[in-house]
């Protein structure tokens, strides 16, 4: 999908051609599409051919005519029994004129930020780039507190968890994890244009604040992947004692069965038991025997904690 939009004072205004100060918004485009746009706007094809990488880690590049900026944003799947959150790539060619973004997944990150520039009112627009990346952090810090209230969810379902729920756990570890690559190759794209000045920015509040915003999420992550970790190495210690429990109380209930088992299958051997045999209680004496032996071994073991 292709749309065009002109950043004005007040607003943005959707336009059919390119004009100043303009957006061109590219949302899940074909590979024609970006083509068109790149020959129109002179854009390199190994660029072209970066943006159609899903794979492409962020970073920046300067070339004589535009700036190239990938970034990575976070994406959240609904209806799915796998992950739940992953990243993706989000690509900004910045030109003097305006600015071309690109993403190929399907997700409303567009959308949020014409609701930020309308709203926030950016008045150098050299700080559009790191605008995006800011709009990213923020992503990734509302879904960082979702993936916290999950991780808390868990913990008190912690020996009731069963199988759907480990593995959910192990995705939101992988989604951590995807979280921070992208936040920390986010983080080098910042610490890139401070250092080279690959964008003439007029001053370095706006930069400062979303690294700090970027630091502050990468602090997050490290500490949901640790409280995630402890929390699964908990409930494998939570299952493997259940299992041990479990493996306890059979072997005793095997063991006091077993008494009158072997009760009876020595009285039951074809052995002459003389009077005994000929006592019409016989029966009714081996079963209160075996009964109590079986009374006093379970008394016993409670006794001894291992029943």
């Amino acid at each position: 999908m292709k749309k065009i939009v002109q950043i004005q004072k007040q607003g943005l205004k959707e336009k059919q051609k390119i004009t100043n100060n303009f957006w061109i918004q590219l949302l899940s485009p074909t590979k024609e599409e970006i083509n068109e746009i790149a020959k129109e706007m002179q854009i390199k094809l190994t660029d072209v051919e970066k943006v159609l990488d899903k794979s492409e880690l962020p970073h920046i590049i300067q070339e004589e005519n535009y700036t190239l900026v990938i970034f990575h944003t976070p994406l959240k799947i609904e209806n799915t029994t796998k992950y739940k959150y992953k990243t993706c790539p989000y690509t900004i060619f910045f030109f003097n004129q305006g600015m071309i973004t690109v993403s190929l997944e399907k997700n409303n990150f567009t959308d949020e930020i014409e609701q930020s520039i309308e709203t926030e009112k950016i008045k150098d627009s050299m700080n559009y780039p790191i605008f995006l990346i800011r709009k990213s952090t923020e992503k990734f810090l509302k879904y960082l507190n979702e993936i916290q209230d999950e991780i808390l969810q868990k913990e008190k379902n912690l020996t009731k968890a069963n199988n759907k729920d480990i593995e959910k756990m192990l995705n939101l570890q992988k989604s951590l994890l995807y979280f921070t690559t992208s936040l920390e190759g986010n983080k080098a794209i910042l610490e890139k244009i401070e250092n080279t000045h690959t964008l003439k920015l007029h001053e370095l509040g706006f930069l400062k604040d979303t690294q700090i915003e970027i630091k502050q999420a990468i602090e997050m992550v490290t500490i949901y992947r640790e409280i995630l970790t402890n929390t699964m190495n908990t409930y494998n210690s939570i299952i493997s004692n259940n299992m041990n429990t479990i493996m306890k109380f059979l072997t005793s209930v095997t063991l006091v069965i077993s008494v009158p088992t072997m009760i009876s299958s020595f009285l039951g051997m074809n052995v002459f038991l003389g009077d005994f045999g000929k006592n019409p209680y016989s029966f009714l004496l081996v079963f209160l025997l075996s009964l109590l032996i079986s009374v006093l071994l379970i008394l016993l073991l409670k006794k001894k904690n291992l029943l």
